[in-house]
């Protein structure tokens, strides 16, 4: 399947559905190849980042938000074509959407803090020294920013 036809999808799904197909397809994107302990640190980035508000109020706008992650790097006719991977990446979105829903202090934690990550020997972003939280596989994580959760209102 193609990610323009996945981007689609999640724009006509429900919200929480969108959410799950938006976390999964950017976890298959950015870290396929890495292990489960990276996939779900990638996931916490992007679920951080949500809670925060400042790249959206969804998971989708968070991943979609104008250069920021894999769905909007790649080109939109990227197959997602390795079937195993794309299993694996719903089960570490779907396990990590669970996580987070639990209160902060109960919440297990990869990579505390994190707002970013990067591959750093195929990225050089202006931030790479900020404060690196951790490197897992390939990815360094790291705290460009204090992200806090929005205040309802």
């Amino acid at each position: 399947m193609k990610l323009a036809w996945i981007l689609w999808l999640a724009s006509v799904l429900p919200p929480q559905s969108a959410d799950s197909l938006c976390l999964s397809t950017t976890v298959y994107l950015e870290a396929r190849d890495q292990s489960v302990r990276g996939q779900q640190a990638v996931a916490e980035v992007a679920l951080r980042r949500r809670d925060s508000g400042l790249w959206g109020n969804t998971v989708c706008d968070v991943v979609t938000a104008r250069k920021q992650f894999a769905p909007t790097l790649v080109s939109p006719s990227t197959r997602l074509g390795n079937t195993e991977a794309w299993a694996q990446a719903v089960t570490v979105a779907l396990e990590a959407e669970n996580n987070w829903s639990l209160p902060a202090g109960q919440r297990k934690e990869i990579v505390p803090g994190a707002s970013h990550f990067a591959a750093l020997n195929i990225a050089s972003p202006t931030w790479r020294n900020a404060y690196q939280v951790a490197t897992i596989g390939d990815h360094t994580f790291y705290k460009v920013q204090s992200l806090k959760p929005r205040r309802n209102s």
